[in-house]
């Protein structure tokens, strides 16, 4: 009797470690295909003790693949227990498993875009600069802690989900799940980063209006009138101008040509 072949709890943790480096091996003609392949090779020499079909397995794995580092262990998951499925069953359609990978590449690295480069990056980064500005050791340590912590565990229990879930959660993605979950983290992220915008762009217009002891300057009408309105709207100034494709060098250069010019001649304050 056929003995089942099954992935165990070892091999997952294998594929979380191996997912660490997956943008270390990065081409322009298949992006991360040689390091999704590296990810599940523990995996497939576990299942496949035939050399020939760890071949033919490691083959599969190094069709084009690009989705966002840390959410794709989640996609490995998936792939191991559809692989798990392969070897104990020799008619199980294996051109299905690079059908889920690329169904899953778009909507789970916009996932993971959104969370960890769109969000969670400027969110760790305002609270570091804060820190440092105020010559705090607290800045680079906290910046580290509060991007790479949901990192590890986002890649630990992405794989751990991706198995359990395996094909099944392909029914669940069609069904408009990945879009709303998208939705979602778009308004957090921007939610957030809209206060941030509030809190950490700081644009200060001394001019008096009027003189003597409680003369009225433009930034107090302006506040006046809706704080933080000159932050909120050199953001969309900046938003439009990426838009256009103006380079994000000159839009520094232009920041910072203009504080300088600001702070000499007293009609400016960042």
């Amino acid at each position: 009797m056929m003995t089942s072949k099954k992935i165990a709890k070892k091999d997952l943790m294998g594929v979380f470690w191996r997912s660490m480096p997956m943008e270390a091996s990065f081409n322009y003609e298949r992006m991360m295909s040689l390091a999704f392949a590296y990810t599940m090779g523990g995996v497939i020499q576990k299942l496949y003790p035939d050399k020939d079909d760890q071949k033919k397995a490691m083959k599969r794995h190094m069709e084009f693949f690009n989705c966002t580092s840390a959410t794709s262990p989640f996609i490995a998951g998936v792939a191991a227990s559809m692989e798990e499925k392969k070897a104990n069953d020799p008619s199980f359609d294996e051109s299905s498993i690079n059908a889920m990978k690329a169904g899953l590449m778009g909507p789970i690295s916009g996932i993971g875009d959104s969370i960890f480069w769109g969000s969670l990056r400027i969110i760790a980064s305002g609270i570091g600069i804060s820190l440092a500005k105020q010559g705090s050791i607290l800045g680079p340590i906290l910046f580290l802690l509060v991007f790479n912590i949901p990192n590890v565990l986002v890649r630990y229990f992405g794989t751990m989900w991706g198995y359990k879930a395996g094909v099944s959660f392909i029914d669940k993605m069609s069904s408009g799940l990945m879009d709303n979950i998208t939705y979602a983290i778009n308004i957090l992220g921007n939610t957030v980063i809209g206060g941030m915008v509030a809190s950490m762009v700081i644009i200060n217009i001394p001019v008096k209006l009027t003189s003597g002891k409680d003369a009225q300057t433009i930034q107090g009408l302006l506040d006046s009138m809706m704080p933080a309105l000159l932050p909120l709207l050199i953001t969309f100034l900046f938003c439009r101008l990426l838009k256009k494709d103006v380079k994000v060098f000159y839009i520094l250069l232009a920041i910072l040509a203009v504080s300088i010019l600001g702070a000499v001649f007293g009609f400016l304050a960042v």
